[in-house]
């Protein structure tokens, strides 16, 4: 409801991955240097871990889309599968013709034909695991067993594991050790210094065609970056509830006040103080601004 106010063509602080905002801070470049540097060995493990926010799933599309046609991969967002569930799912992503009912061998000895076949091809197959940290013990460990497959050349396949901190406590249990062994690259997110927010709010303003002066005042960046911590799942929801709190009061320009104002109605934000009147302030500029725009249209 905003866009108009603000001169702009789409929200700039939506929460679903979009590399068309792609912003290369410093820890994402150095992560997605690592993907590249690890793809061309063609062997091991690769593991990305990053907390809630850090765009995990971001970085794996930004990876995805630099891969050429010499590269075969397979995407499965929600692993948290038992060993027949990965099979089966990595057999589709794969475009492995599978009976929905084979059992675990049947799905097995897809899998393989399906990795032979692209080897004779010369392709490499890369296999992607988002959340990761939410895989059984059980379902790790068969994993490892499925990266045994090789030719007498190069291994035919390679796995990516992208996860949350608690990935890296559940590689440490025991049963798993021989796995954690075979990672050979690994990198951890990091989230945003102040300087990164303060890059990372602009370019993605400019990414959704706002063309005027500052639009987040200086000691509002300052705020954003307190109340967040740099992490830009949280950057992009204060950000965009504090550009709310300013269309409702009809402001040209987000101050301190309305991102603060705007923290303080987010329960993931760091260093709050809340208070009744203070959150229900925003919910009141919403309002505001919603009947604004309704009385003008």
């Amino acid at each position: 409801m905003y866009r108009a106010h603000f001169g702009l063509r789409e929200p700039p602080f939506g929460l679903t991955p979009d590399t068309a905002f792609t912003f290369s801070a410093s820890s994402h470049q150095e992560a997605l240097n690592v993907l590249l540097v690890a793809s061309a060995s063609g062997e091991g493990f690769i593991k990305i871990t990053g907390d809630v926010g850090m765009g995990k799933t971001l970085l794996c599309r930004r990876f995805l889309s630099t891969l050429g046609d010499d590269h075969v991969a397979a995407y499965i967002p929600n692993p948290m599968l038992d060993l027949r569930g990965l099979l089966l799912a990595l057999a589709e992503e794969l475009g492995a013709p599978v009976d929905r009912e084979a059992d675990q061998h049947a799905l097995i000895k897809a899998v393989n034909h399906a990795l032979l076949g692209f080897a004779r091809n010369g392709k490499k197959v890369i296999v992607f695991l988002d959340e990761a940290q939410a895989m059984p013990i059980e379902t790790l460990e068969a994993l490892r067993l499925l990266s045994n497959l090789e030719t007498e050349k190069r291994k035919l396949v390679q796995v990516v594991l992208f996860g949350q901190p608690e990935l890296d406590q559940k590689l440490a249990a025991a049963p798993v050790r021989q796995l954690l062994q075979r990672i050979t690259f690994q990198h951890q997110l990091r989230s945003l210094s102040k300087n990164e927010t303060e890059q990372y709010v602009s370019h993605r303003l400019r990414v959704a065609g706002y063309a005027g002066d500052q639009l987040f005042a200086r000691g509002s960046i300052a705020a954003l970056y307190k109340h967040t911590g740099g992490v830009p799942r949280l950057i992009n929801v204060i950000a965009h509830k504090s550009l709310l709190a300013a269309y409702g009061e009809g402001a040209s320009q987000v101050s301190r006040k309305h991102v603060v104002r705007a923290a303080q109605d987010t329960p993931a934000a760091i260093h709050r103080t809340w208070s009744p009147r203070r959150g229900f302030a925003l919910a009141a500029a919403a309002i505001s601004g919603v009947a604004v725009w309704l009385f003008i249209a």
